[in-house]
């Protein structure tokens, strides 16, 4: 579809010396607009002028409306802001976009490009920040030197809304995974806003805790729920693993009581079915090693019981009694575990302080980078 416009009539000075300049008429300009059924073309009727000042280097000029297109570009602005629209919220690509301009990948990057730098450049998006999560990335999975680093480190907004809604926003997004990567882009920021940050969620890596305890002094650090029960969850693969070796001396085939078990163990006791539970049962009884598999599961149980609690105090309660107790269980895997949970003791218990705060958030926003990654098939270009 194509539409004609032209601006009203106007009297016009030239840019450079202010004389009134007279108009040389109209010139015929392509642009590209929102598309809808089929691809939408204006045809602009640019209004040109010539500088009458002898010394003026002017010479001839057009007119410019911002608000329409770019002094240069083929795409109109509100083109460009429905496009950046659709990359966020509809998961476009670059090239999809220009199918449906009608246009070339490289006339819509080069019209969404500047704008989206703007936007990156506008430090207001790190005002009123008062919880914030970090989590790693992994870009791609070649040879470094080829292609650049490997892992970055993500920062996401995940302060809570009026209604008590965590938006996730993602922050910023940097090379490397380490405590040099997080702490100095810490430092990076304001005083105001690391003073701001209140709650400061993360994975339980050292590094990150190491630049959260240096750089956001009253923040809170909260070791995400999710990353807790899956490390739960991960002893008790490793026991069941252990004793399959241990009692056939290999790993587990089809027909093994253990190895027809191995997803159920994954899974929440309030979510067996009565065949399920059956077959749990059925599989300790097999072998009276198979006890040390069910102890491991009770454990596993159990931590993810202090995070179903409704209420957060006794949620405390039964997240205190795993600290005290699994150090201590004559499962290795457990005790491990529990001497991993001892030393992460303050940010295991802030769960409970801080309103269940998580980084849950932050692996929403993980997984939107990782979906954008497949959309373009793997950016080569860390910039783009």
């Amino acid at each position: 579809m194509t539409v004609t416009v032209s601006t009203s009539w106007q009297l016009m000075g030239c840019p450079d010396c202010g004389v009134v300049a007279p108009s040389r008429g109209r010139r015929i300009r392509w642009l590209h607009d929102v598309p809808g059924a089929v691809p939408v073309r204006l045809r602009w009727r640019q209004r040109t002028w010539r500088c009458p000042e002898p010394e003026c280097p002017r010479g001839m000029f057009v007119e410019q409306v911002p608000e329409l297109v770019a002094e240069r570009g083929t795409i109109t602005t509100r083109a460009v802001a429905w496009a950046i629209g659709q990359l966020r919220r509809e998961h476009a690509t670059i090239a999809g976009l220009a199918r449906q301009f009608g246009t070339a990948w490289r006339a819509v990057w080069g019209a969404i490009r500047p704008e989206l730098e703007r936007m990156a450049a506008d430090q207001s998006r790190f005002e009123a920040v008062d919880s914030l999560g970090v989590d790693e990335h992994i870009w791609h999975h070649v040879d470094p030197r080829k292609r650049g680093p490997k892992e970055l480190t993500g920062m996401v907004d995940l302060s809570r809304d009026a209604t008590g809604k965590v938006r996730a926003r993602l922050l910023d997004l940097v090379p490397g995974r380490s405590k040099k990567a997080y702490a100095d882009w810490l430092a990076e920021r304001s005083e105001s806003f690391r003073a701001g940050v209140r709650v400061a969620a993360l994975d339980p890596f050292a590094g990150y805790r190491g630049a959260i305890e240096d750089q956001l002094e009253d923040a809170v650090a909260v070791l995400d729920a999710f990353h807790v029960v899956k490390l739960g969850t991960q002893a008790v693969d490793e026991v069941r693993r252990r004793i399959q070796q241990q009692t056939m001396g290999r790993r587990g085939r089809k027909g093994d009581p253990l190895y027809g078990i191995q997803r159920t163990l994954r899974a929440g006791a309030e979510h067996l079915t009565d065949r399920q539970a059956n077959r749990v049962t059925n599989a300790v009884r097999a072998d009276p090693a198979h006890e040390e598999v069910y102890l491991a599961w009770q454990c596993a149980q159990d931590l993810r019981a202090a995070y179903r609690a409704a209420d957060l105090a006794e949620g405390r309660r039964l997240a205190e009694k795993v600290l005290a107790t699994f150090h201590t269980c004559p499962v290795p895997e457990i005790a491990r575990l529990g001497r991993t949970l001892r030393r992460w003791k303050d940010s295991f218990l802030a769960y409970f302080s801080t309103g269940r705060s998580s980084n849950g958030g932050t692996e929403a926003i993980n997984g939107i980078i990782e979906l954008h990654r497949r959309l373009a098939r793997g950016y080569r270009n860390r910039d783009n």
